[in-house]
């Protein structure tokens, strides 16, 4: 008898058609370097924007560090096994997804695209993929989740606020909006020390670019005894002309830059969360609770013992301190913890992982490491600002059909079989890894022509992700 061919799926229906299209991906290309050079160019008259959504901290030496780490990983292919049928779907704190990807959560989308978060939510709901938003959206909560639809799977991340009354709102909002599950970003109780940024004093958020989850808000607004608003800052953004028009005395853009102001004073306050805060959302918020930012195994600890749901082992793309350890490194040393390995095989606790994500291969690695899922986020933002929601669709779907293809070809026919697989399909080895990561800062440096009047963080750019959120990539 004859072997029978698998029946069609989404992920590998989506390959076929391009192929019977001859017209190729919606990017016009599916490898992320190219797709990044070509957002790049889209945005070369923007180029201010585009780096301050992806530069790194410092020297971007953590940036570096997070691609080092998934290149010392190397993959062990098993091969005549019977992997014909391959699953992708998994079920993450009690939520049944489609695949262990998640979409980062990335501040002000809109300085790279007109329809930012929006964009990426309806991508993300098509798709079927769930939506971190980061609190730093140029887009409303309430705004995000219609764009997200009554189907679509969110969760919401949280830059916590100074006032108590302020902070209860937007935990009411988000859960009101169907945002099931928090994730309180903890490495950034201040903003690392960007270069970009100090160099040229450059920030959208104090131009009320960004801010716009504190607009929206009724407790902040009534404050300054106005109606909450739920703004589309212009596009392109230009700090510049803004700085103009409060110069010249236009009455709105003057309130707008107080109260974005006033929003920073809140979410960016400089105070120092402790383990002993968490208790206050623990005690109101109805849902779980995810910890992002978690490097270090006693932290991933100290996680357990307070109750927390799930950690995002995530440096923030190397956004937050120059000079660390890659955040695939810090998954590896926290999932030798047997703590950690009890309370995830008893479902106490859940691991995520994010910085650095860019292939299936990747994936791979950080589920065989011990992830349970990953987030996406600079490669997301670079399909949106090439193509909008159809740009952020394709990067959704090409990491989902890559890790669908190259998990049967290491011969595993189920991804949650791949979870904790380390010594079976790993090896850590060190070879030619400079000289490459080398040639890639360079190729990044030389882009920097554009910017022909600044001297820019030089570091390569096929890293990290995430980004950051009161910054901006989450």
């Amino acid at each position: 008898m004859a072997a029978q061919p698998p029946p069609p799926n989404k992920w590998i229906s989506w390959l076929s058609q391009i192929y019977s299209s001859g017209k190729g991906p919606v990017l016009g290309t599916v490898d992320v370097q190219e797709i990044e050079d070509k957002a790049r160019e889209v945005m070369k008259d923007n180029s201010t924007a585009y780096l301050y959504t992806l530069k790194s901290a410092g020297t971007c030496l953590t940036d570096d560090a997070n691609r080092k780490a998934f290149e010392r990983w190397k993959l062990i292919p098993r091969v005549l096994k019977d992997v014909t049928l391959r699953n992708v779907e998994t079920t993450i704190l009690g939520m049944k997804v489609s695949s262990p990807i998640f979409v980062g959560p990335v501040g002000k989308q809109g300085l790279v695209h007109a329809d930012g978060e929006l964009a990426t939510a309806r991508a993300a709901a098509a798709v079927g993929v769930p939506m971190i938003l980061s609190s730093s959206a140029s887009r409303s909560l309430e705004d995000v989740a219609e764009a997200n639809g009554p189907n679509g799977q969110r969760w919401y991340q949280f830059y916590w606020p100074r006032s108590s009354d302020v902070a209860l709102s937007v935990l009411k909002r988000a859960k009101e909006n169907g945002y099931t599950a928090l994730v309180i970003t903890v490495d950034t109780m201040i903003i690392g020390w960007r270069s970009h940024d100090h160099r040229i004093g450059y920030s959208p958020a104090g131009h009320g670019f960004g801010v716009q989850q504190g607009m929206a808000d009724p407790v902040f607004m009534k404050r300054h005894g106005l109606a909450a608003r739920h703004e589309r800052p212009k596009f392109p953004f230009d700090q510049e002309d803004i700085r103009k028009k409060a110069a010249a005395g236009d009455e709105e853009t003057k309130q707008s830059m107080f109260l974005a102001s006033q929003w920073l004073a809140e979410t960016g306050s400089g105070i120092f969360r402790t383990w002993d805060d968490l208790q206050f959302v623990k005690d109101n918020w109805d849902g779980p609770i995810v910890l992002k930012g978690i490097q270090a195994v006693n932290d991933a600890e100290k996680a357990i013992d307070m109750g927390i749901d799930g950690i995002v082992v995530s440096n923030h793309g190397g956004r937050q301190i120059d000079g660390a350890i890659g955040s695939l490194d810090a998954l590896d040393m926290i999932m030798r913890s047997q703590k950690v390995l009890d309370a995830q095989k008893s479902g106490r606790l859940t691991v995520l992982f994010d910085s650095g994500i860019r292939t299936g291969s990747d994936i791979i690695k950080a589920l065989a490491i011990g992830a349970q899922g990953v987030l996406i986020a600079r490669p997301i933002v670079y399909g949106l600002a090439i193509a909008g929601q159809a740009g952020v669709e394709q990067i959704l779907m090409q990491s989902i059909c890559d890790l669908h293809i190259t998990m049967g070809l290491c011969g595993f026919s189920d991804v949650n079989d791949l979870t904790g697989k380390r010594d079976e399909l790993l090896v850590k080895v060190d070879y030619g890894i400079g000289t490459q990561l080398d040639s890639l800062r360079q190729r990044y440096r030389f882009a920097q022509v554009m910017q022909s009047k600044s001297e820019l963080c030089g570091c390569q750019r096929n890293n990290g992700m995430n980004h950051s959120d009161n910054g901006s990539t989450g």
